[in-house]
């Protein structure tokens, strides 16, 4: 995953998937629109590339975890809208647990050693 994100951050695999799956539980997006709201969300610290995006957008709907449509974005445009599955909204819930004990257990040792 490394080059994901802007920064010079290099992030535990599967972190885009969950920050994705995370903005659609919100409400379906275009792609442009999940970049942006990660970007938003996150102070502007994280930047996803498209070069990465569409990647992993194609990659989680081969897996079931989201789907698409297409729709008229706010600029009238054609656009596909991504959507969270009922298997992505599990995924969703199992990936935030292992990111939540992950970042813990992190924190432990930079506050400790």
């Amino acid at each position: 995953m490394k080059g994901d994100l802007l920064s010079g951050i290099d992030l535990p695999q599967g972190t885009l998937d969950l920050l994705i799956l995370k903005t659609l539980n919100l409400e379906p997006q275009h792609g442009w629109g999940i970049s942006e709201r990660i970007r938003q969300i996150s102070r502007e610290v994280l930047q996803v590339q498209q070069g990465s995006l569409y990647p992993a957008l194609h990659r989680l709907e081969r897996r079931g975890w989201i789907r698409a449509t297409w729709g008229v974005s706010d600029n009238n445009r054609r656009a596909k809208y991504y959507e969270l599955t009922p298997a992505g909204r599990s995924q969703l819930e199992d990936a935030s647990a292992s990111w939540r004990k992950l970042s813990a257990a992190v924190q432990i040792i930079l506050d400790t050693a």
